[in-house]
């Protein structure tokens, strides 16, 4: 199994984010419908209130569920080490200053970032111009 990458520049340089096509929502679910899903959930959480899920807006919609919003998915191809520092603060930060939401999952090779739906460009841009400003 390789190891993902520590190093702070080289993972702003090399993340170069794809957009995953399709429309997220998060939303809370019983044990019983989780079971019943058309579709398995992109993430699974249990906490203590309620199961949380990301799922497809269309299965959302199909199983009569609520969901307050709705996101777009973009994927960093760089494998970094879940135990890199500040990555994610820099790719966060940078979002933040452009006024754009970002949930974020981190995977074993790489992280995902959830923002809405009608910023997903904005992100993209922002994104690749943080990582071009890195390489300089």
């Amino acid at each position: 199994m390789m190891k993902g990458s520590r190093d702070l520049k080289f993972l702003l340089k090399n993340m170069e984010p794809i957009h995953v096509i399709g429309e997220y929502v998060f939303t809370t679910i019983s044990r019983e419908t989780l079971e019943k899903l058309v579709t398995p959930p992109l993430l699974i959480y249990r906490e203590d209130e309620a199961i949380t899920v990301i799922i497809e807006k269309t299965v959302a919609e199909i199983h009569k569920l609520d969901f307050e919003s709705v996101w777009g998915l973009i994927s960093l191809s760089i494998h970094s080490d879940l135990a890199a520092v500040g990555f994610l603060a820099a790719v966060t930060n940078a979002l933040a200053e452009a006024g754009i939401s970002t949930n974020v999952v981190s995977a074993f090779y790489h992280d995902h970032l959830f923002v809405p739906i009608e910023r997903v460009s904005d992100a993209i841009s922002l994104l690749r111009q943080l990582s071009k400003s890195t390489a300089g």
